[in-house]
């Protein structure tokens, strides 16, 4: 282990001067291979034969498509952190002030306990499919003691793990994968009980890219991407295997290599949560809480594993949910941001540091955006009119996302040209 893994990590939202920065493309790449080879992208392949109706020749453009445009904003968003020196959520700060920044920061510490909390969940109940007699509970506490251990000692030592991840995981998952090649003549050949083997309808197939997009898209606040090849072994398994007992069927469906996959499941949960919580952590000190990161990190874990004790294992499907409909705030905020920093070039270091308590009008055409694109929502659990209204255009897709983006972004470009133009 080198000397800056063993080091506990000191800084917390404080700017990194440039002679401190340290990494390369391929850390990146090792830290982001990790975290997407999670229990989330091979379920989203599953359901793509299972629940969406489409087949697994269908599911493969799809998936392809929806992980290039997640990746997109992912990559777009992650660029920015070596050249501003900030974390993601701080570097907003220049468009939307210092404290027009707090709800954006609580939604992400509310998005990232959430999903540790799910993971936290899922990671107990692939312990329980291998070692049926261990208390689901105490495997929930065992994790996220081990989580809490890697977000505590920081950014150095979640790039070590997450590089020693990418290799397990890697060859663990290429394994699931080979074994549904083997096997890819009974795989195309399935024909889903509520699709069809000729086409699938443009809303099956819109609602499965907007799920492959916006699980990679959700990543981007804390800011490539190797999804697609977990998405496309689920598809496979679940045509196989045509359940949705996921850990078990995986487990079977394995034979001799059953336990190596779902303890790589479980450790597919731990890497992601190893950015969770490190991500909630920065979060909850975006809002100017006046403690050490490593209390922060201790704060939102217990929090995360209350919310796990208390829904135990039926919890997921719900809290899942949640978080989908809580992904709505990303896209407008990633619109605004991208737009500062690529186009109009105002997000620099003094401005992020310098920023005004606040910023009306970028908060305004974010809240516009988010507005404007509710009639396109179609959220998991169902809150009546006026959402969805108009998602029957794509067939009952939630094409929300791209539409949100896209109005803040072009809304808030105007708004910034128009005044410059008139400044006197």
């Amino acid at each position: 282990m080198s000397g800056r893994a063993a080091t506990i990590e000191e800084l917390g939202i404080e700017h990194i001067p440039e002679d401190r920065r340290h990494g390369s493309a391929g850390r990146v790449f090792t830290l982001w291979f990790a975290a997407n080879l999670t229990i989330a992208d091979y379920v989203i392949g599953v359901l793509c034969v299972l629940a969406f109706g489409l087949t697994v020749s269908q599911s493969i453009p799809v998936l392809i498509l929806g992980n290039a445009l997640g990746g997109l904003t992912l990559g777009l968003s992650a660029a920015m952190g070596p050249r501003l020196g900030f974390p993601q959520m701080l570097s907003s700060r220049s468009s939307f002030g210092r404290r027009g920044n707090y709800p954006l920061g609580g939604l992400n510490w509310i998005s990232t306990v959430g999903w540790f909390t799910v993971n936290t969940i899922l990671g107990g109940e692939a312990v329980l499919a291998i070692w049926p007699s261990f208390n689901f509970y105490a495997a929930m506490v065992l994790l996220v003691a081990l989580q809490v251990i890697i977000a505590v000692y920081g950014h150095d030592f979640i790039h070590l793990f997450e590089k020693i991840m990418s290799l397990v995981l890697g060859v663990l998952f290429l394994g699931v994968l080979l074994l549904g090649l083997a096997r890819l003549d009974a795989a195309l050949s399935f024909v889903p009980a509520n699709g069809s083997a000729a086409t699938a309808s443009f809303g099956s197939i819109g609602v499965v890219l907007a799920v492959s997009f916006s699980y990679i898209m959700a990543w981007s606040p804390y800011a490539s991407d190797s999804s697609f090849a977990l998405e496309l072994a689920g598809a496979l398994v679940g045509s196989l295997t045509q359940s949705f007992d996921y850990f078990q069927a995986l487990k079977t469906f394995s034979g001799a290599f059953g336990v190596p996959a779902v303890v790589a499941i479980i450790l597919g949960a731990m890497a992601a949560n190893a950015l969770n919580i490190y991500t909630n952590s920065l979060s909850a000190l975006v809002l100017d809480v006046k403690a050490k990161r490593w209390v922060t990190v201790i704060a939102g874990s217990l929090v995360g594993l209350a919310l796990s004790i208390i829904g135990g294992a039926n919890f997921e499907s719900f809290y899942e949910n949640f978080l989908l409909i809580l992904d709505y705030w990303i896209t407008p905020w990633l619109g605004i941001v991208l737009v500062d920093y690529y186009v109009l070039r105002r997000t620099t270091v003094e401005s992020s540091a310098q920023a005004p308590a606040w910023n009306f009008p970028a908060l305004g055409i974010y809240g516009l955006a988010i507005l404007l694109s509710v009639p396109f929502m179609v959220p998991p659990t169902s809150i009546g009119s006026p959402v969805g209204l108009l998602s029957g255009w794509f067939g009952g897709a939630d094409f929300s996302y791209y539409i949100s983006f896209a109005l803040a972004a072009v809304f808030y470009y105007l708004f910034r040209k128009s005044r410059h133009r008139f400044r006197p």
